[in-house]
């Protein structure tokens, strides 16, 4: 129900709320630990830093740290850089019209679905996932 770079997003943030608070972490010595491809994390690194979830620290002690508490980053706010796509709602079943008027077979219990986990996203924070 996310998608793969959603997926590693929340790998890199719940490892990163499991490391010292002021201290960054370079993104080759996450690579392995998060297991996300070295090119790939380094991307997804840079569009959590825009996003406001992680800063970027320069220079010898260089690397990625949390920008705030663990306690206070909503999933939500970690997977929403990465899953405009998802949250574009489609019929489960395939059909090129499905609506509230014109409702496929799944409709209403995949729309039930979909809001369960729009409603877990938005009510767990990080450190809801670590403990």
């Amino acid at each position: 129900m996310l998608t793969q770079t959603a997926e590693y997003a929340l790998r890199v943030v719940t490892y990163l709320a499991q490391q010292p608070p002021d201290e960054a972490v370079p993104a080759i010595a996450m690579a392995t630990r998060v297991r996300v491809p070295r090119n790939y994390l380094s991307k997804i690194l840079h569009q959590l830093a825009r996003a406001g979830i992680l800063v970027s620290v320069r220079g010898r002690a260089g690397g990625f740290r949390l920008a705030r508490p663990a306690a206070r980053i909503r999933l939500a706010d970690v997977v929403a850089p990465f899953e405009e796509a998802v949250t574009q709602r489609s019929c489960v079943l395939g059909r090129a019209r499905c609506s509230e008027s014109s409702p496929c077979g799944a409709h209403h219990e995949w729309k039930r679905v979909l809001q369960a986990r729009e409603r877990f996203l938005l009510e767990t924070v990080v450190a809801d996932v670590v403990r």
